[in-house]
């Protein structure tokens, strides 16, 4: 009586059926559950591009531009490049010495790519702040506070 409390055991003929039904159904049920699952894992993938894209503060369509342990500083930088085209004609020195200094952080990213994790997130952390000071300076011109 204690065994039938456990549950059914899985016997080595029971096995047997079981891989015999196996052979039988699964080659009818693959065709037909295969279209499901390559619908499912695209909207799993689209998904997780939007989530990305979002992350980064981009469009999707600009989500292959940013890769790799840098890619949300490159898009900040980007985005920081497309905004100083609006103080362009009121401030072309600030720009152009903006610019340049947009173009050394970019180099630092890329360099910091191959560098051991903790020199690559200091780098990235000192990139960052620089950002953030350039932001705040290039919200202050446009009349943001």
């Amino acid at each position: 009586m204690a065994r039938k409390a456990l549950g059914p055991r899985l016997t080595p003929s029971k096995a047997k059926n079981l891989l015999g039904v196996a052979k039988v159904v699964g080659p009818v049920l693959i065709p037909v559950l295969a279209p499901f699952a390559a619908k499912a894992a695209g909207l799993v993938s689209d998904q997780y591009d939007q989530y990305r894209a979002r992350r980064l503060g981009v469009g999707i369509e600009d989500l292959t531009k940013y890769t790799g342990k840098g890619a949300r500083l490159h898009a900040r930088i980007a985005g920081f490049a497309q905004a100083l085209d609006e103080l362009r004609a009121k401030d072309a020195d600030y720009v152009a010495e903006t610019e340049s200094r947009l173009v050394k952080l970019a180099a630092a990213v890329r360099a910091s790519e191959r560098m051991p994790t903790p020199r690559r997130k200091a780098a990235h952390r000192a990139v960052s702040a620089d950002l953030d000071v350039l932001e705040n300076d290039l919200l202050r011109r446009l009349g943001v506070s």
